[in-house]
């Protein structure tokens, strides 16, 4: 069956950003979690999402460090 959903572009750009990095297409991933939602969620598959997704973190400090002295700062 064919779904039409409504999703702004800064959401399914992130969508896409994970599902590249889970080396996975957005539709994968949703018809993976509506498959969980409408049943029982498959633990290995979620365990080994996890591991996936923390071998390719998405984060980016664009070079900022932490500093002691800056987080504990107060303002």
């Amino acid at each position: 069956m064919n779904l039409t959903l409504s999703v702004d572009d800064e959401t399914v750009q992130g969508a896409r950003r994970r599902a590249k990095a889970l080396g996975k297409s957005v539709n994968q991933l949703v018809r993976e979690y509506l498959e969980q939602l409408a049943g029982n969620p498959d633990r290995e598959a979620l365990l080994k999402e996890f591991r996936e997704m923390s071998k390719h973190p998405t984060g980016d400090s664009k070079g900022w460090k932490f500093n002691r002295d800056e987080i504990h700062e107060r303002r």
